[in-house]
């Protein structure tokens, strides 16, 4: 790419970053060329523009049935899936789901102390009063929340008017690849995070 050059004439009597009077030839004169990039000031503006975007992060998870029993199984019906992006401390989560016996009522995030386990709602989002629609919500996290998040303790609670404590959950985990059921999945596998926070490697056997 052809640099933008700006001359700048500097002349014998260049005194402090001045220009000294002149009204004469060029002759006995020392002329500057400067050189501006045009490549290097947008890499510049990439580069700063970026800083934001490559500081998101995608969750996904697929909502199904809160466990079932004799008394409510008729009542735990339906399936989803949802998407979220963390930026910065602001969650952001969109998705749809279908097939709930009676219209959901509520949606909510809630925190648990591990994967798989249940605590309390610590935000509501918005949820269609139907039996099929779109959850959706922006939240923002406190840093505990943050850190529960990516180590798998957040989860989707959705409640529906036969379902009031629970309809459909999932726990939120890292975007990733996924296939349809009974299809094989080839190369790696994408694994739950279900350890401890505090989880170290483990030692080779001896011997």
């Amino acid at each position: 790419m052809t640099a933008a050059r700006q001359p700048e004439k500097i002349t014998k009597n260049h005194v402090a970053g001045r220009l000294a009077p002149t009204g004469k030839s060029l002759k006995g004169d020392i002329v500057v060329w400067r050189f501006v990039s045009p490549a290097l000031m947008v890499l510049a503006v990439c580069t700063t523009s970026s800083i934001s975007a490559l500081a998101a992060e995608n969750y996904q998870t697929n909502i199904g049935p809160t466990p079932l029993d004799g008394a409510n199984r008729a009542n735990v019906l339906g399936r989803g899936s949802v998407l979220a992006t963390l930026d910065g401390s602001k969650f952001t989560l969109h998705g749809a789901f279908a097939g709930l016996a009676t219209p959901a009522t509520d949606a909510h995030l809630c925190m648990g102390a591990v994967m798989g386990g249940t605590g309390p709602a610590i935000f509501d989002v918005t949820v269609t009063q139907a039996q099929s629609g779109q959850v959706s919500g922006t939240v923002t996290l406190t840093q505990e929340q943050v850190t529960a998040l990516k180590a798998g303790k957040i989860y989707l609670l959705l409640d529906s008017q036969k379902a009031p404590k629970g309809n459909l959950w999932g726990w939120f985990q890292p975007a990733h690849k996924t296939v349809g059921q009974d299809v094989p999945e080839y190369g790696h596998w994408y694994i739950p995070n279900i350890l401890k926070d505090d989880n170290t490697a483990r030692k080779k056997p001896q011997g």
